[in-house]
């Protein structure tokens, strides 16, 4: 029995030593990565030192422009189906939040900040300043809802509306949550990540927050495999996994006074549909539509139908 142990735990050894090189996925430079995920109309601009990546379409006479702010391990590509449908009536900026898509970790006089989305908002609104953009709507999924009602919080008289889509930043209780943020939050395995991200985790990770897999493909997969491995980025998402589990200021939601769209996917198991409802209970006047066969991003899954009440929030044709 013991020697059947023995060669049990040597087989195991060697099939882990084999698989390891194969899982391998080291920091990748953004230089390597802009070529194929920042053609035009991306741009860069340098805060002191912090390389942000963003875009900026539609009509420049736009008063009032809408910033867009992307989810945990996405990027502003999260958006190009709703900016496609609203570059020709309004000016749309998106960008890299911090730690994700090709901005990367926080650096230059953002160093060392922890990764919350207060932080994030403040973020946000130094990089619309060195855009010398004033008034704006503003609209977020998953953690990019937090950053963008943490930014209605902090300038007020600067923010015209609100979208949240399937936003974080109450209390809950997820009823699924992908392996990789999982692994990312322990200790040992959230090392282990920084080295190796086999590409199945990132296709099951997408499994979870869409609705209908079928709508999952090959290229899909590439962006948020290969915007994952921007250096940088996996070492920030453990950080900030810690921050996402224990949500900070929920209670000043309710004291949000601006009109607020709220899109909510049915089918969402990381925020479920009930989150949506309290966001609704607790921002007075507030609008909630529920896309009964979506998921957690679904301006992603279905941008067609997800835009056309954003559309009719905004005062635009349809």
């Amino acid at each position: 029995m013991a020697s059947a142990l023995i060669r049990l735990f040597g087989i195991l050894l060697m099939v882990t030593a084999l698989a390891v090189p194969l899982m391998r996925a080291p920091d990748r430079a953004v230089e390597t990565l802009v070529a194929r995920w920042a053609p035009p109309p991306s741009e860069f601009i340098d805060l002191q030192g912090q390389l942000v990546h963003y875009r900026d379409e539609g009509p420049r006479g736009d008063a009032v422009p809408l910033v867009l702010l992307h989810g945990t391990s996405a990027s502003l590509h999260t958006w190009d189906g709703w900016v496609k449908a609203l570059r020709g009536q309004r000016r749309v900026i998106r960008l890299d939040l911090p730690g994700f898509g090709l901005t990367g970790p926080y650096a230059g006089p953002y160093a060392g900040r922890a990764y919350t989305g207060a932080n994030d908002a403040r973020f946000v609104l130094d990089v619309l300043a060195a855009l010398k953009v004033q008034r704006f709507a503003i609209g977020g999924n998953s953690l990019g809802g937090e950053v963008a009602w943490r930014v209605a919080l902090q300038a007020p008289q600067r923010v015209d509306r609100l979208i949240l889509v399937d936003s974080a930043g109450q209390a809950l209780a997820p009823e699924s949550v992908p392996w990789a943020w999982r692994l990312a939050a322990l200790p040992v395995a959230g090392r282990l990540i920084e080295h190796l991200l086999p590409r199945p985790l990132v296709v099951s990770g997408l499994v979870d927050v869409y609705g209908d897999a079928r709508r999952i493909d090959d290229a899909l997969v590439d962006r948020y495999f290969e915007l994952t491995l921007r250096a940088g980025n996996r070492h920030a998402l453990g950080q900030r996994i810690e921050h996402l589990r224990h949500p900070e200021d929920a209670a000043l939601i309710a004291t949000l006074k601006l009109p607020t769209l709220i899109l909510w996917g049915g089918r969402d198991r990381l925020i479920p549909p009930a989150i949506g409802q309290r966001f609704h209970r607790d921002i007075a006047g507030s609008t909630l539509q529920v896309f009964d066969a979506l998921g957690h991003v679904p301006q992603e899954e279905d941008p067609v139908a997800t835009v056309q009440p954003v559309k009719a929030f905004l005062g635009l044709a349809p």
